[in-house]
């Protein structure tokens, strides 16, 4: 399975997320060439090499064209001490802000909508901003379309999570995983004042993923940074057995004692699923099958039956789920809800999977979605069942 594995030992900002998956681009050049292309007002997205403690990366720098310098304060608005080269945008502050009144969050879909991208990417930036705004929403206690844009909207970060969106896109990962996220510690200054790190909301979009700080002084991980991983990252845990293909290191600007940097592989793992088992002799048919098509329903990656001899010569069945490791729980409680069993086994295995992608084809009798399978040296397509199946009974 190809799989995207992001080391966030040094928390993740979205420049750095950005340079790190730049460096996992076959073609950096090009890519850098047309996110400048895709209309985001009055900026350029420059790639610089860099180097901390003896590690060579890429560093990304966003410079604005017109208006106020990304490095100058304006009006109230101090500079946070972060991570990236960007203000954090959870602590309220602009590096970039508009003359006169904020624009509010609502123009945020505008700017988007202008863009030059597909419909898929827009989404997904417009999903993250979401997760930006509603934390802003609750640290502030304002609704959500109260946020100015000052706080969630400067077009550093629009650039930051458009290039993460686009490269993700042309990466194509089937799976993203990413280590507990280091928030460092101390306070930022901003224009609210002296808070906490992490940023009040960043810690609000953290809720539910593992996190941590090794007591490095200062802001590691931004709200752009965490809102990213919260969209993008299925799992937050060790890194798994990664047969690794590309590596790439994204830097912060700012150097501490350990390198700055968020890292990135890219690879193929062997998936390990969870097989729950149990064995039935005491449910009727169409009760099985109903447990089955739940299960399917709530996440499971296969149900299937084997016929057994059961003790006392009775005539019954195995029954046997397939899940990933985090679903084992729900799994569980569903299978003893919706069967009979008062025992359930459990065996612990590696899958290996085919990359899989879906096209449609136009035939002379409608359209028909083909279905193609590749990996480990082998390539297999077939049409779609019940595409086929709706064909025939259209021509009978």
């Amino acid at each position: 399975m190809k799989t995207l594995y992001l080391e966030c030992n040094m928390g993740a900002a979205g420049d750095m997320l950005m340079a790190a998956l730049l460096e996992l681009h076959d073609n950096p050049k090009d890519f850098l060439d047309r996110l400048n292309k895709v209309g985001i007002p009055d900026v350029e997205i420059i790639a610089e090499p860099s180097n901390k403690c003896g590690i060579s990366g890429t560093h990304i720098s966003v410079r604005i064209c017109k208006g106020v310098a990304s490095n100058a304060l304006t009006g109230d608005h101090a500079l946070t001490e972060g991570n990236d080269s960007h203000s954090h945008h959870g602590t309220g502050v602009a590096r970039y802000a508009p003359t006169g009144d904020h624009a509010p969050a609502g123009a945020l879909p505008s700017t988007i909508h202008h863009l030059n991208l597909s419909p898929t990417i827009k989404t997904k930036i417009q999903s993250v901003y979401k997760i930006l705004a509603e934390a802003e929403s609750q640290v502030h206690g304002v609704p959500v379309d109260k946020i100015h844009f000052h706080e969630i909207g400067e077009m550093d970060a629009v650039a930051d999570i458009t290039g993460v969106c686009m490269l993700i896109e042309e990466l194509a990962p089937e799976l993203i995983l990413a280590s507990p996220v280091n928030t460092g510690s101390g306070h930022v200054h901003c224009a609210h004042g002296i808070l906490p790190v992490p940023a009040p909301a960043t810690a609000r979009i953290l809720q539910n993923i593992p996190a941590y700080s090794d007591g490095t002084d200062g802001e590691l991980c931004t709200p752009t940074g965490a809102a990213l991983l919260k969209y993008f990252v299925k799992d937050f845990c060790k890194m798994p057995t990664l047969t690794v293909s590309k590596l790439g290191y994204g830097f912060g600007k700012k150097d501490f004692e350990k390198a700055n940097c968020v890292r990135a592989y890219l690879g193929n793992s062997n998936e390990e699923v969870v097989e729950l088992a149990c064995n039935l002799d005491d449910m009727t048919p169409e009760a099985v099958a109903f447990a089955q098509q739940l299960l399917l329903e709530e996440g499971a990656l296969d149900v299937y039956t084997v016929p057994a001899g059961m003790k006392k010569g009775r005539p019954g069945l195995i029954f046997n789920c397939m899940c990933k490791l985090e679903m084992k729980e729900k799994m569980l409680s569903l299978i003893f809800k919706h069967t009979t069993t008062i025992g359930i086994r459990e065996y612990i295995c590696r899958r290996y999977t085919l990359q899989r992608e879906e096209r449609e084809v136009q035939t002379e009798f409608g359209p028909v979605r083909v279905k193609t399978s590749s990996g480990f040296g082998v390539t297999k397509s077939k049409p779609e069942y019940e595409d086929v199946v709706n064909i025939i009974l259209k021509n009978v």
